[in-house]
């Protein structure tokens, strides 16, 4: 195969970028069997939470007040808010012009209605097709969360496979409402107390066991707040780890997933939108790793000061993979300083990204816009190689692109 240069090269990593289909490894989305917690469409994307608390910036009524509203009216307040009264910098807010820019519709249109209109001529399911197929993505991993009423009930009576939507077992959300948890558990036959003891951890761990039969995931995932350490005798999330997540591992044999660094609720009355971020310790994961060489890890991390560590982190530790630029780094400036810095520490060892979406139309621009950086990223590096000599080819580039957008998730999944 011939040889690349600075002349070819951009075309031959735009088509491989472009045509490499996506495996997201960290999603909130779901079947349409879900129901109520699976999200499209205009109404969906103007409510999703970054879009509610880039509005909050302006609005002079209560939280309390908008979700008073039908989702229909919470949508054009943001419409209005953010998209008429105001120019739609932001990258969320560029995001729904990506949106409706790759359906072929006017991103300057002022009318919501006609909008709505065109969302109006699909169902769901024409509509999921249409994007995981603009958005070229292969599968994506949900979001698995059984003490969630609505999700409690689809996997309970049963619902149609879809191959696109991949299982992730979450388990943090057993103390975010400590009291509905404690009901659900004992309900299911595995009860336990506010004391966390010993026993109390056990039934803990044995729902979730009783759930991965249920749900059958392919990774177990927490999502934990910056002072997480470990190990620790006096952190529930330790605990919750300790006693829960690493032995439901171990017998599953299956991969653990942390994100690290999000404050629940900093200001509760924006509920979704109202949560905030924190530096993490580094060393806590780090004592994680070490102690269970036998594990696979993932990780990724919410503050812009943990990503050089936690790059550092996986550098050492050859069970320990980081993936993603999640929540306030998923913006393009970002994306680009972590990518690059990445790919000089670990080369191709790691997953740059995962869309965090929670609508499935946020595929298109999620991945379109991460697309671009890690392009230009990629570019910037080929680049420097020629410089230097080393003799680069298509195919090359191809391989590179499939481990950094499918293969390397994949692979760790399997082990």
């Amino acid at each position: 195969m011939a040889t690349l240069n600075k002349k070819n090269l951009p075309a031959a990593l735009d088509r491989a970028i472009r045509k490499t289909p996506v495996v997201d490894f960290h999603t909130h989305l779901f079947t349409p069997c879900h129901g109520p917690v699976c999200w499209w469409g205009i109404d969906d994307l103007l409510t999703y939470h970054y879009l509610v608390t880039e509005a909050f910036l302006y609005l002079s009524m209560k939280p309390g007040d908008f979700y008073g509203f039908p989702k229909k009216k919470q949508a054009e307040i943001v419409w209005k808010t953010l998209f008429l009264d105001r120019t739609p910098v932001s990258e969320a807010c560029r995001g729904v012009l990506t949106c409706l820019s790759r359906f072929g519709l006017d991103p300057s249109e002022r009318r919501l209605e006609k909008l709505r209109s065109f969302y109006g001529k699909f169902n769901v399911e024409t509509f999921m097709d249409k994007v995981f197929s603009l958005a070229n993505v292969r599968a994506v991993y949900m979001t698995n969360d059984p003490l969630d009423p609505d999700e409690r009930k689809v996997w309970l009576r049963g619902h149609a496979e879809d191959a696109r939507f991949r299982r992730a077992l979450r388990v943090d959300n057993f103390f975010r409402n400590a009291a509905f948890s404690r009901e659900t558990l004992k309900a299911d036959g595995f009860p336990c107390d506010d004391s966390l003891d010993e026993n109390s951890m056990k039934n803990v761990r044995k729902f979730f066991e009783h759930w991965c039969g249920v749900i059958r995931p392919e990774y177990i995932a927490a999502s934990l707040p910056p002072d997480f350490e470990y190990p620790s005798l006096s952190n529930p999330y330790a605990k919750m780890v300790r006693d829960v997540m690493l032995p439901v591992a171990r017998e599953r044999k299956l991969p653990v997933a942390l994100m690290i660094g999000v404050r629940r609720l900093v200001n509760p009355p924006l509920r979704a939108a109202g949560d905030g971020m924190g530096v993490a310790n580094v060393r806590a994961l780090e004592n994680l790793v070490r102690e269970n060489p036998d594990l696979l890890f993932l990780c990724t991390m919410i503050a812009r000061e943990n990503q050089n560590e936690l790059a550092v982190a996986s550098l050492k530790f050859p069970n320990l993979k980081i993936f993603g630029c999640w929540w306030f780094m998923n913006n393009p400036g970002f994306i680009e300083e972590i990518t690059r810095m990445r790919l000089e520490l670990l080369g191709t060892g790691f997953i740059p990204q995962h869309s965090d979406c929670r609508v499935v139309d946020q595929l298109l621009y999620k991945w379109d816009h991460s697309r671009t950086v890690i392009s230009q990223v990629l570019a910037e590096k080929y680049g420097l190689l020629l410089d230097a000599g080393f003799r680069l080819t298509e195919e090359r580039i191809r391989n590179d692109v499939e481990l950094l957008l499918s293969g390397n998730a994949e692979k760790w999944i399997r082990g």
